[in-house]
């Protein structure tokens, strides 16, 4: 950690000053956008909201701020839900290999929060549309997912809560462990008790 005063320190332990709203978007690669709308918004009935293509120079020029290094792709924003946007970059056929989603970095699969009565709907247009998917599954106590592959082969995952009812999911709430289950885990990795409780100071007892 950078060399901090006391005040700072005590900061970010608690984590007074910081506040993360969630996802405001999550920006994924596709190579083919037609087959991904298709999927996004008629196999899983999301809503599209902005179709753009890439400003000339944000690809391969000096602007480039993190995009795909291609120019003018078609860049295509979904909402996923609770001011939440899915994003997806249009690679040109061929320009890059597909990934292998438990590579170091890469992103194993993405969650997202349904109800009990979405993810039987999603189920529905799932099965309607002659697309495979595993569960539900109780993946841990109280939260059922189920699992999907969408054409580009990122894994999908719709996970509910059926105890809250068709409520919108507390989340956080459900998995948050007490100080002496994550310890449990944690001591695996340092017996540093002053790190310890840096982090644990956010659990309850």
């Amino acid at each position: 950690m950078a060399d901090i005063g006391l005040k700072d320190r005590d900061e970010v332990r608690s984590g007074a000053g910081v506040r993360f709203y969630g996802v405001h978007h999550l920006a994924l690669n596709t190579d083919d956008m037609k087959m991904t709308a298709d999927f996004y918004v008629g196999v899983l009935g999301m809503r599209l909201v902005h179709a753009m293509k890439v400003p000339p120079g944000l690809g391969t020029g000096p602007g480039n701020r993190g995009n795909p290094p291609f120019e003018e792709i078609r860049h295509y924003f979904f909402d996923m839900g609770r001011d939440g946007l899915l994003a997806f970059f249009e690679m040109p056929k061929g320009a890059k290999e597909r990934g292998d989603r438990n590579a170091l970095g890469a992103m194993q699969h993405v969650s997202f929060a349904v109800s009990p009565d979405s993810q039987r709907r999603i189920c529905e247009r799932l099965k309607a549309a002659k697309v495979p998917f595993d569960g539900p599954l109780e993946i841990l106590p109280g939260i059922f997912s189920i699992y999907v592959f969408d054409p580009n082969d990122i894994r999908l995952e719709f996970s509910c809560q059926p105890g809250n009812g068709e409520d919108e999911p507390c989340i956080v709430p459900q998995v948050t462990q007490t100080k002496d289950e994550a310890l449990a885990e944690l001591r695996s990795l340092a017996g540093d008790k002053s790190w310890l409780d840096r982090m644990t100071a956010g659990l309850p007892d």
